[in-house]
């Protein structure tokens, strides 16, 4: 029999009347990822995910790999299915992970029984099968304490399968079953880690980018995509709006007073992010703020740039310092790209003394001279809409 994967739920198991929809949402996203790799049989029995390629042209290792980054997956594992009987599932030991134990100084085995009308005991099959690896490898001692490897082997409804140590998941809850949500994606460290976030809380996730050109280059654009494009490997396909941003800096350059700039930058952003967000159908702004980062990002200043919208507002890297960023960044694969020397909106007529504890008058005040509706009216209709997904291949 093939080679197959078998994945753990997270927190999905400790759902209530409506866990089936959660499992519904699952098993359509593994279904989704595993397409670029062959034909593979998806479904779901006793709390677990089962990936088994339908022919031999499958690309396993492909599979595997992106299986690994699926969100409401706890562990998985490869392993080997066989019949369900003591001489079966020793063979399949054998042929699977033999190489594996003569390795090992060390063995133990454990299994689970979920079928109860197997004869033995997990305990029971546990020793018969620790006894004839220990007969057929004399150099692995077993050591049920501290073992350097352990065999598992699990019983189930259709057949019993062996496998070696299970590998991390990705965690979370399947994308999509906490709705859609509209990330705020630049081209620095912050965001893409705010949308990853967000997205492993279940969020189907949508970008949109501010891109002022000739201010900032078609690389800088290139930058933001191929970020979103990284998290796609997590979030799955996106689509990120490009939104013409130039007219609007130069206007508030010309017409506010400095030290209002940012602020009144952002309010323009996060306005336009949240009519796009309402036109899509999604339910929420997501931001990579942190608390004190950035004088923009004091309470004052995110409470005016917050006062514009009237839908929700999630940051989940508020109270994260830089270096806990940097490290979920680089585990997700965006460091790299993030810091490559390519402008951002953000920078662009920064002022020399930013306001960081603005009143929401003294910000209205500033705005007054600006045409907002008609300004906003035209960066949205210029709005390029551009579909991301991790097997389009690197744009940098």
């Amino acid at each position: 029999m093939n080679e197959i994967f078998l994945m753990k739920l997270g927190e999905i198991v400790l759902k209530g009347g409506n866990k089936h929809q959660f499992e519904n949402r699952l098993r359509g996203n593994v279904r989704r990822r595993m397409k670029p790799y062959g034909n593979f049989n998806v479904y779901i029995l006793q709390s677990t995910v089962y990936v088994e390629p339908k022919d031999d042209c499958a690309d396993v290792d492909g599979a595997w790999e992106a299986c690994k980054s699926i969100f409401g997956v706890v562990s998985l594992c490869r392993c080997r299915p066989c019949e369900k009987n003591m001489d079966a599932i020793f063979e399949a030991v054998e042929a699977y992970l033999g190489e594996d134990l003569d390795m090992a100084a060390s063995f133990k085995v454990e299994s689970k029984r979920s079928d109860k009308q197997f004869p033995l005991t997990s305990i029971q099959i546990s020793q018969e099968i620790g006894g004839r690896i220990a007969e057929a490898h004399p150099n692995c001692q077993v050591d049920v304490h501290h073992p350097a490897y352990t065999v598992y082997v699990e019983v189930r409804d259709f057949s019993a399968y062996v496998h070696g140590p299970a590998e991390p998941g990705a965690g979370g809850l399947p994308t999509g079953v906490g709705g859609r949500g509209m990330c705020l994606l630049s081209g620095g460290i912050d965001s893409p880690v705010a949308a990853y976030m967000m997205a492993k809380r279940g969020l189907e996730i949508e970008c949109v980018h501010f891109f002022s050109y000739p201010y900032t280059s078609q690389l800088a654009k290139d930058k933001v995509l191929e970020l979103a494009r990284l998290v796609t490997r997590f979030s799955g396909r996106m689509t990120v709006n490009v939104v013409p941003f130039t007219e609007i800096q130069e206007a508030i350059r010309d017409n506010c007073p400095e030290e209002y700039f940012t602020l009144v930058m952002r309010r323009f952003m996060m306005d336009i992010a949240q009519r796009i967000a309402k036109e899509d159908g999604c339910g929420c702004l997501i931001t990579g703020e942190n608390l004190g980062q950035v004088a923009s990002q004091t309470m004052e200043a995110m409470t005016v740039t917050g006062a514009v919208v009237d839908i929700p507002v999630f940051m989940p890297l508020v109270g994260m310092d830089k270096e806990e960023i940097i490290t979920i960044a680089r585990k997700i694969g965006t460091m790299e790209t993030s810091i490559l020397p390519y402008e951002d909106c953000c920078t662009v007529f920064t002022p020399k003394h930013p306001k960081t504890k603005p009143s929401l008058g003294g910000v209205l005040h500033a705005e007054e001279p600006l045409d907002r509706e008609a300004l906003i009216a035209r960066a949205i209709a210029g709005t390029e809409k551009v579909k991301v997904a991790y097997h389009d291949g690197a744009l940098l």
